[in-house]
């Protein structure tokens, strides 16, 4: 079969996205679970830029790696010194890194006009280091920066950066379309005519300036590319790198690439969540392969057509990259959307059960009122349970207060939510300061739950919506919250309608826990049996 290395960069491009920071216990977490995917080479940062990046190859070195191989990232030798002398060299060689990623300039503008040297020096500075490193016993990878655009503006100085890089004893040269604008197109090309003149592996890492990033890397691939660098989720500098979670199924299923196997692909969408999490961003619901709606249908002759053959509206089988298919409940759903969701949860359920219809009458009523059900799954399911007689409540809310202030002289508002609910017969008063009612009802609600369910801890919003319904009603108006939830292994959503924001978000927070703690239920369940 043909072969392509996956390089992931998430630790060290992916860290230069905006709104990106990892401790040293999140870049632990992400590297593990990304030796678990088999990802052949994990870039860990580079080591001569902050203290953090040099402790962290410290203690990958107590870390026993099952597939994959850890590589330290950083710059040719300055110009004019030697290498011997170059403390970014040295830290690179420290690090204990087997694989060493070198950049360089391959665009002869950035090497007159920003580095200020001379073409003849950059060469030598490209050969010196690699030539060095590889005496000291590393495998190098020499990433060419910025080499489209150095192609395009002067192909022969471009190449000559490549075959100094061969000929100093890379392993590798990777075409960086840095800039990120250049198209498919000569992609294609240009990766094509490098290949027929470098005969070492060829690589290309592409950023997503255009949208094109993943585009682009499978072009180079087609055009004779064996190894591709991205991140997992796509993060990065500016508009991104290219998102290896959608790369990798494209290349495995679609063009019969051998990249990871059948069980590393089915955990795609729980390591692209994982990784998420740990960002501490927000996985695009619309991400190819990965998304929350990347298999989701609505419209109810996509839904038909669906349940009788899936392929009709599905490019793969959800199934082989770890997520599921979901059908979206709206005001268009008809009796058999709704049954769908029934039997996900109990499939015993037939067409013809009454249920069915007080479910779908029962859905399109709160529609009526101002509920929307597509993305709030968690709710659908609360409301399916409590109809059938399959729900128990969990707690009971006795009153809550909500306290806000704002301090003369300060620009902060702060406010204080004090709750008292009552579990099997004893009950819990708790209060809690955040940053809004909301934030502090959130908080003290989970603060006096988590006496009861201490798994409760485990689950935090990630995302929160308000909806103005009938903005003609000024202040009065109706309003909708949507939260969306997570604790790791599952993300749900759910809704509250209300002409009081605090009773709107109360609603959809309620939900939201309840819903946790049934799932939780659940798989204890499927585990013991």
């Amino acid at each position: 079969m043909k072969q392509v290395k996956i390089f992931d960069s998430t630790l060290r491009d992916g860290a230069q996205g905006q709104g990106i920071s990892f401790s040293l216990e999140d870049k632990i977490k992400i590297v593990k679970v990304l030796d678990e995917m088999n990802i052949n080479y994990i870039e860990a940062g580079n080591p001569g830029s902050n203290p953090k990046d040099m402790e962290f190859f410290k203690r990958l070195k107590d870390i026993q790696f099952k597939n994959s191989k850890v590589a330290a990232f950083g710059s040719t030798r300055r110009p004019n010194i030697n290498v011997e002398d170059d403390k970014n060299l040295q830290d690179l060689l420290a690090s204990g890194a087997e694989v060493i990623v070198v950049f360089g300039k391959s665009w002869d503008f950035q090497v007159t006009d920003i580095i200020k040297t001379s073409l003849d020096e950059n060469i030598n500075m490209i050969k010196d280091t690699i030539k060095y490193l590889c005496e000291n016993g590393k495998k190098v990878i020499f990433d060419a920066e910025h080499f489209y655009d150095g192609y395009k503006a002067r192909k022969n100085y471009a190449l000559e950066t490549l075959k100094a890089a061969e000929e100093a004893g890379a392993d590798v040269v990777v075409l960086c379309d840095t800039n990120g604008g250049t198209l498919p197109k000569e992609i294609y090309d240009i990766t094509k005519a490098v290949k027929e003149q470098i005969a070492i592996e060829i690589g290309i890492h592409s950023h997503d300036d255009m949208g094109m990033a993943v585009a682009n890397s499978i072009m180079a691939v087609e055009a004779g590319a064996t190894q591709v660098q991205g991140t997992f989720i796509g993060i990065g500098e500016r508009c991104g790198n290219a998102n290896l979670s959608a790369i990798i199924p494209a290349l495995k299923l679609k063009l019969g690439y051998e990249i990871l196997n059948n069980r590393n692909l089915e955990n795609l969408t729980k390591t692209a969540r994982y990784i998420s999490e740990i960002c501490n961003v927000t996985l695009v619901d619309q991400k190819p392969f990965v998304g929350n709606s990347a298999f989701a249908h609505k419209g109810g002759m996509h839904i038909d057509a669906i349940t009788k053959a899936p392929k009709s509206y599905e490019h793969i089988a959800p199934e082989l990259v770890g997520n599921k298919r979901r059908f979206l409940v709206s005001e268009v759903s008809g009796k058999s959307t709704i049954l769908q969701e029934i039997q996900k949860i109990f499939p015993n359920i037939s067409k013809d059960d009454t249920s069915v219809k007080k479910i779908t009458d029962r859905l399109k009523e709160l529609e009526y009122e101002g509920y929307q059900f597509e993305g709030a799954e968690g709710t659908i399911e609360l409301v399916i349970r409590k109809i059938i007689g399959k729900y128990k409540p969990f707690f009971q809310l006795n009153h809550f207060k909500i306290i806000g202030e704002q301090p003369y002289g300060s620009e902060e508002f702060s406010s204080t939510a004090v709750i008292n609910i009552t579990v099997d017969g004893k009950s819990e008063m708790t209060a809690a300061e955040g940053e809004g009612p909301v934030n502090a009802l959130d908080k003290a609600i989970r603060k006096a739950l988590e006496v009861f369910y201490p798994e409760i801890k485990q689950a935090r919003l990630v995302d929160y919506k308000v909806r103005v319904l009938d903005s003609e009603s000024a202040t009065e108006a109706k309003v909708r919250v949507l939260i969306e939830s997570t604790d790791g292994i599952e993300t749900w959503s759910t809704v509250g309608v209300s002409r009081d924001v605090i009773q709107a978000s109360w609603i959809a927070l309620v939900d939201s826990i309840e819903y946790k703690l049934i799932k939780d239920i659940e798989r204890k369940v499927k585990a013991y049996f």
